[in-house]
């Protein structure tokens, strides 16, 4: 049975942190070119950095201006088992798939005749209810979801688990005061960054 948990209208505080988006999802290829032929050129994804010293490289790739995904290249990676996306697994695991979303259904359905005419394996459309997906991997077999959001209003949190956990019935915004505040911010004279891996390019 489904639930709808409204989101409470709390005004903003000055402490809050404003996110925006993915920066960026960090995976690893073992094939820097069949990557960048199927992320920029397939799928259009626009490739804006690519970082590198002998024995390996960083690329990133932006979906949408905002949100991201980057690989690293080392030498001996090999392209992961293929698992189902969504099937249950034992033991240490800490990744299933990355779902992108996309804007319409003519573009859901314009990514999966585009994989299709490629040659890569995708399914059907599926309705999940919240969200209309197709499933694929990428050449290294990294699993991809791609998903229209068809709910008519994004913000409220749909319940469909008929045991959830209690943090779910508390609804979808933040709990004050389950954790520590901040009682010693870093002051700006000791916001140090340091240099690292690519910090000697700019725009």
């Amino acid at each position: 049975m489904k639930q709808i948990i409204e989101t409470r209208k709390t005004p903003r505080s000055p402490g809050d942190i404003r996110y925006q988006g993915v920066n960026h999802l960090a995976m690893a290829t073992g094939d820097m070119e069949k990557t960048i032929h199927f992320y920029r050129d397939l799928l259009g994804f626009r490739l804006t950095a690519a970082i590198g010293e002998p024995g390996y490289r960083h690329y990133f790739f932006s979906i949408d201006g905002v949100n991201g995904i980057a690989f690293f290249e080392w030498p001996g990676v090999q392209p992961l088992p293929r698992k189902p996306h969504g099937q249950p697994v034992r033991g240490p695991w800490g990744f299933d798939h990355v779902a992108f979303g996309v804007a319409t259904e003519e573009d859901l359905w314009a990514v999966k005749d585009r994989l299709a005419a490629a040659g890569f394996e995708v399914s059907e459309v599926i309705d999940h209810g919240t969200i209309h997906s197709i499933y694929t991997y990428d050449p290294n077999h990294i699993p991809l979801e791609f998903s229209l959001d068809v709910r008519k209003n994004p913000q409220r949190l749909v319940v469909g688990d008929p045991r959830p956990t209690p943090s779910v019935l508390e609804g979808p915004d933040p709990v004050p005061g389950r954790w520590p505040e901040v009682t010693e911010p870093t002051p700006r004279e000791k916001r140090i960054v340091l240099p690292g891996i690519g910090s000697d390019i700019r725009d």
